[in-house]
């Protein structure tokens, strides 16, 4: 019975008769100017409503004319998780991808006590899912882009976050265009030790939609016992029983890591780049476009090499799906060993300028490996970086820190160094260096 075991493990422990409060700092977090908006909600009252207050911060890309979706990055259960979604949308690396497709970035942050039962938002059925389209609508007001209600979505959630993720998209699969599960999937079957936790169904619709299972091999794959060895179990029945039906999923197991994300962005925003391309609308307001299955690869569940479907001899019924050639090439450096290779240099930082005593400047991150530290030069000669060592306790050192949920820490990292008042800007350069080492130009 371990495969239904998963939520019980992984997620929270039973609700309590009386919430309490949450523990500072829920109300510390960026400012949300313009191109950021964001809206609260106090918990529900109403029957089925959604019974912890959360935050909805939105980055809409500067210049964009119409959305064509919007990215959502779900954080998990606990009360370090949700607060770590506070600075979801202010990440430079999944802001490349969103200003790539014209679309906005959300971070939900529901304000969940860390004794209370996180199915009561990360199961949408139980209110998340109306205050989720409840946001889009405010938001869309509030930030001139009235579309955001309508457009697509692409969906990334941990943990708790990928259950929310799942979910979402089995209740409503015409309105999905991808979705990545970290470390959580949506249960397909009753757990007869939680009866709270209520199945989801299949819809026809949903085998449409790309969907990819990603977690850690500690997580039940090579470590089969402790608290989320019941990860792999779960996993397993959700992606056996959708690609049994013909469903467009695929499992990427993370070779170094437990629960924590490690470096799966790197593998999870191509993998969301290559399903946007091919199913967003060429204009707002347009429909979702089919999957093309030509140019799909394969690779047996578990393995390490995929083929061109053509090729594959295999059970397709049982192999895992990829979107195209690109992907599975970095979909097996992952699974090998997460150092997906990149050759193409980071964007070059711009208006390099001096401020009071600081020197500062704008940068946006490279699309496949993001940023991971700058380099400041005077004269022709280094002279500093920023920041002085960058850190990750979880994968690949980056400039703004990550948190468990795969966000940039508090507070966020400033994009300057500090220089002696009235310094001149002239001879001063700034370099960007990706996670993958490569340098832009000056």
């Amino acid at each position: 019975m371990r495969h239904l075991l998963c939520l019980s493990l992984v997620l929270a422990t039973a609700p309590l008769p009386m919430l309490q409060a949450q523990s500072a700092p829920y109300d510390v977090f960026p400012a949300a100017e313009a191109p950021y908006y964001r809206v609260r909600y106090e918990a529900s009252k109403e029957p089925g409503g959604l019974i912890f207050p959360v935050n909805y911060t939105v980055w809409v890309p500067p210049g964009v004319k119409m959305l064509r979706g919007v990215i959502v990055h779900q954080h998990g259960c606990g009360e370090g998780s949700c607060k770590s979604g506070l600075t979801g949308a202010f990440d430079l690396h999944w802001q490349a991808l969103a200003k790539k497709h014209d679309c906005a970035l959300l971070s939900p942050a529901y304000e969940q006590p860390e004794k209370a039962d996180c199915q009561m938002w990360c199961d949408p059925r139980n209110g998340s899912g109306a205050a989720f389209e409840k946001a889009l609508g405010d938001l869309g007001k509030a930030s001139g882009h009235p579309e955001l209600a309508s457009v697509p979505w692409a969906l990334w959630g941990h943990s708790g976050g990928g259950h929310w993720a799942g979910g979402m998209t089995l209740l409503h699969p015409q309105r999905v265009a991808a979705a990545w599960q970290r470390s959580g999937v949506p249960l397909l079957k009753v757990n007869p030790e939680r009866a709270a936790i209520k199945a989801h169904l299949i819809p026809d619709e949903a085998v449409q939609v790309p969907i990819m299972c990603n977690l850690g091999t500690k997580e039940g794959v090579t470590v089969k016992e402790g608290r989320f060895a019941g990860v792999w179990p779960s996993n397993e029945t959700f992606f056996s029983e959708l690609r049994a039906k013909g469903g467009l999923v695929g499992v990427a197991v993370d070779p170094l890591t437990s629960h924590e994300c490690g470096n799966q962005r790197y593998l999870a925003i191509r993998w969301l780049d290559a399903c946007l391309t091919a199913r967003l609308p060429d204009h707002s307001g347009g429909a979702l476009k089919s999957m093309s299955k030509e140019g799909a690869w394969l690779a047996p569940l578990l393995g390490a090499e995929a083929v061109p479907a053509v090729k594959f001899t295999g059970d397709v019924g049982k192999a895992v799906w990829l979107p195209d050639e690109a992907t599975a090439k970095a979909w097996m450096q992952y699974v090998k060993d997460t150092a997906i290779a990149d050759i193409t240099p980071p964007p070059a930082p711009t208006k390099v300028r001096i401020e009071g005593s600081e020197l500062k400047w704008d940068a946006e991150a490279d699309l496949e490996s993001g940023v991971g530290h700058f380099i400041i030069e005077r004269d022709g000669k280094e002279i500093a970086t920023v920041p002085a060592q960058p850190k990750n306790p979880f994968g690949r050192p980056v400039f703004q820190g990550l948190q468990y949920s795969d966000t940039p820490a508090m507070p966020l990292v400033q994009m300057s160094y500090a220089v002696a008042e009235g310094t001149k800007a002239e001879g001063y350069r700034v370099i960007a260096v990706n996670t993958a080492g490569l340098r832009s130009g000056k």
